[in-house]
């Protein structure tokens, strides 16, 4: 298959970021409390001996909860850590009269699932004075300083995270300029670039997922009173705007830091003038901009990936569902492709199902997204970095695969008009049954790659993507088990000399080679994977590699053939030397396997040699030259088969010149 066209990445900040996926790729294990090795504080930082496994040690003083250690070749290395001196209960407790104020739902040490906690008891809104006749439920400011003045440690993250979420659920009526600013400086707390590497430290990696939609709840009962509204912290700025039908159009602008340094980026949510005649009422819309929380969110369900701009989340009425986003990218490259994603916050994962992208550069990528109200309010633009993109390749790929159909016509074409000039003995026969085999699977996998290539891009249907991986996959296996067919079938004819094997058993035998074995494998495949997700790869229509290895169904295989079909080379060019001498009176049989021999023995390097360039891909895909040589040869197998099964062919060009000689015999009898 042509090789897939996908982009680098970039880590945001760069610094931070490239420490948060090296650990990242750290899979904290389940401890058995019996077993877990106590230590004292110290303890985990000196050596280890066995791999895997853990060491725990308490936190230093006025800190509750723990930190966990793995051991990786010899060192201690840190996965989780629940350490915390903040009590998100009591900041709300100590200014109730009666102390019936529970926003926080109780207090977490980072042990518990933040997705399993319940909302504490109902709050009552009683009148609550405090800070000079102020009514802190109202704008919340009276925790403000002491969540400011705490350090934004994985255990005090968490903490963060479930009072910001409980505050959604239970205060997000009216929702004022006041109470926004407030909250707005909670979760720019742990929304700093210099905390990002924290979050890599917390056990439950939904956190940063529901702190997205804690922001999404709150922000949408934000109440317009002045025609538009703008709360800007430095990772985290709310915009709004009071909308209407007549409104041309809406745009919210954004440009804000994405480290500690100087360094912006800018994003932009536009409401077309068409979706807000959509609208009956004067309404409002809300947008909200994070530059650094894409960086914390895991990506881990697109195989590999990285947002590469600002997460932009937008409330709009439920009449408009459509709207245009502009990201700027963190990592300007033309080698790097976007693809526009929403967040599906009922699954927790990114979906390509909730945009289309309608342009891109190496600055900025535009993008049509779908809003729902129950779904996607949340989107960005996602990166690769295991696949190039480069113009040159999708040219060579395309055009290539032209030439490739073309040359796969023609030779069936040339096929049948031989056909029976050809086919005189057993061995011939069943020499052009697998050529016709051989060039009509691969006709089918070009066919379908460009459909597939079309479809991925037009359609992005997840459900599509699958059903045409699993033909091209099954006509791809068919070429080279074709390819085995014939090595087998001319082996068997030359260690048995010559052995006259039925026509229906012969014919049998290669049909179920040629297409039975390519649908066993290809159907175990797709069922063993697809229940997980991991059939198809991420960015094209084709074997998951990353994830769950789907590629190899494909890989060993060939390989296997190309090695079998190596042996039968030489297995010919030996037997049929020694063959030549005493079997004068077959010499038509002979002449058959010494025909096909020279067919396998040039058509399986060529065959090797191309998929061996696309197995340098999977190993150096930051390599163009690989990309090249691999879309190059590939895109041109079809000719190669013309070239050495057809046109090399002794017997097919004099058949070939006979027909021409007997039509135009024919033409002047006719004229005549």
């Amino acid at each position: 298959m042509p090789a897939g066209l996908m982009p680098f990445h970039c880590l945001v900040p760069l610094l931070a970021l490239q420490f948060l996926s090296a650990e990242l790729q750290i899979n904290p294990r389940v401890i058995n409390k019996e077993t877990k090795n106590q230590s004292q504080a110290g303890v985990c930082t000196s050596g280890c001996g066995v791999n895997g496994a853990i060491c725990s040690e308490p936190c230093a003083r006025l800190f509750h909860g723990e930190r966990l250690f793995m051991c990786q070749d010899g060192k201690w290395q840190k996965t989780t850590d629940s350490c915390a001196n903040l009590d998100a209960r009591s900041l709300f407790e100590r200014i109730s009269a009666d102390g019936s104020v529970n926003i926080a739902g109780g207090h977490i040490g980072g042990r518990e699932s933040i997705m399993n906690m319940k909302p504490g008891p109902g709050i009552k809104l009683q009148s609550v004075t405090t800070h000079g006749n102020r009514n802190c439920l109202a704008d919340l400011s009276c925790i403000v300083p002491d969540i400011l003045s705490s350090p934004a440690i994985p255990g005090n993250i968490v903490n963060i995270v479930m009072l910001l979420k409980n505050i959604s659920l239970k205060l997000s009526e009216d929702v004022n300029r006041a109470k926004m600013q407030s909250y707005s400086k909670i979760a720019n707390h742990v929304l700093n670039a210099s905390v990002i590497s924290n979050w890599a430290f917390i056990r439950d990696k939904a956190a940063s997922s529901i702190l997205l939609d804690s922001v999404n709840l709150f922000a949408r009962k934000l109440l317009i009173k002045s025609g538009s509204e703008s709360i800007l912290e430095d990772f985290m700025s709310t915009k709004g705007s009071s909308i209407n039908k007549k409104t041309p159009g809406k745009r919210f602008d954004f440009s804000m830091r994405f480290n500690n340094s100087n360094s912006t980026i800018a994003g932009s949510v536009l409401i077309p003038q068409e979706e807000l005649l959509k609208i009956s009422t004067p309404s409002d819309a809300v947008s909200v901009a994070f530059p650094t929380l894409g960086a914390i969110m895991e990506a881990s369900q697109l195989d590999d990936v990285f947002v590469n701009g600002m997460i932009l989340s937008v409330a709009l009425p439920e009449e408009l569902r459509q709207i245009s986003l502009t990201f700027e990218k963190f990592n300007k490259s033309n080698n790097v492709m976007a693809r526009c994603v929403g967040w599906h916050s009922a699954e927790k994962r990114w979906d390509e199902a909730a945009c289309k992208l309608k342009t891109d550069d190496a600055n900025s990528s535009v993008c049509i997204c779908k809003h729902h109200h129950h779904t996607f309010k949340s989107f960005s633009i996602l990166m690769s970095p295991n696949t190039i993109r480069n113009t040159v390749l999708d040219y060579i790929t395309f055009v290539g695969l032209g030439i490739s159909i073309f040359s796969l016509l023609l030779c069936l074409t040339i096929e049948a008009v031989v056909w029976h000039h050809v086919t005189n003995t057993n061995i011939a026969q069943m020499r052009h049954i697998c050529l016709v085999n051989i060039a009509a699977s691969l006709l089918i996998a070009n066919v379908l790659f460009i459909l597939a290539a079309v479809a991925y891009e037009k359609v992005k249907d997840y459900a599509i993507c699958v059903a045409v991986t699993f033909f091209v996959h099954l006509s791809y296996l068919s070429l080279f088990f074709w390819m085995l067919a014939l090595g087998l079938l001319i082996l068997h004819g030359l260690l048995l000399i010559f052995r006259k094997m039925k026509k229906s058993a012969s014919m049998a035998t290669a049909f179920f080679i040629g297409y039975g074995c390519p649908l066993i494998i290809s159907v175990l495949t797709v069922a063993i994977t697809e229940p997980r997700k991991g059939y198809v790869r991420d960015g094209a229509c084709w074997l998951n590699w990353r994830d769950t290895k789907a590629l190899l169904a494909f890989v060993i295989p060939a390989l296997m053939i190309i090695a079998v079909n190596l042996v039968v080379v030489v297995v010919v060019v030996v037997k049929t030397g020694r063959l030549s001498v005493r079997e004068g009176s077959r010499s038509q049989d002979l002449s058959s396997v010494t025909r096909t021999g020279k067919n396998v023995a040039l058509l399986t390097p060529v065959l090797g040699l191309t998929w061996g360039f696309g197995l340098a891909t999977i190993v150096r895909y930051d390599s163009l030259g690989f990309h090249v040589t691999f879309a190059l040869l590939n895109a041109l197998q079809g000719f190669f088969i013309l070239l050495f099964g057809t046109l090399l062919d002794r017997k097919t060009r004099e058949a070939l010149r006979m027909r021409c000689v007997s039509a135009k015999w024919k033409c002047s009898l006719t004229k005549s």
